[in-house]
């Protein structure tokens, strides 16, 4: 069975100016978009980089999110799946001009308890410009996922899916 389901909402742009939105979207009734907020990718990418639609920040800080906001584990899939059952995913970081420090990344479930997801930031790439990483996911889900360098953050939801 198919429906319709109306996503409507806000873009904040960088300078606090605020634009609504609205798309159609087509999915089936109990997908995860029923049931996660996830976040576009709004193709605003770091300087120097190729422009691309998978792109996602704020001017200061930015990812590459994936395509209709859904991360799928499993056999010939990207990312790893620890013996533990933890979701390990890789996700390229930038810091913008001025930004500089450690990127750190902490998550959170959104619809379900589980402990906090978390980033690991290898050493190597300095204080800023880009930085690798990987989020580790302890479960399935939607996750709300923040990278912060100080003060400035970005933050984007995303849902983990085990495909078996």
């Amino acid at each position: 069975m198919k429906t319709s389901v109306l996503v409507a909402g806000t873009i904040i742009l960088l300078f606090g100016e605020t634009v609504p939105v609205s798309a159609g979207l087509e999915t089936d009734a109990a997908s995860y978009l029923d049931i996660c907020p996830v976040t576009r990718a709004n193709g605003l990418g770091p300087p120097g980089e190729k422009r691309s639609p998978k792109h996602h920040g704020n001017g200061k800080i930015w990812t590459v999110l994936w395509p209709d906001g859904l991360i799928e584990f499993g056999e010939g899939r990207p990312g790893s799946i620890g013996d533990d059952g933890v979701l390990a995913m890789k996700f390229p970081w930038w810091r913008g001009e001025g930004v500089r420090g450690r990127l750190r990344i902490s998550g959170r479930r959104l619809d379900g308890e589980a402990p906090p997801a978390f980033g690991e930031v290898p050493d190597g790439y300095g204080d800023s410009g880009f930085q690798a990483s990987s989020v580790l996911f302890p479960t399935e889900g939607c996750w709300e996922i923040t990278g912060s360098v100080g003060d400035i953050e970005l933050t984007f939801v995303q849902y983990v899916r085990w495909v078996r």
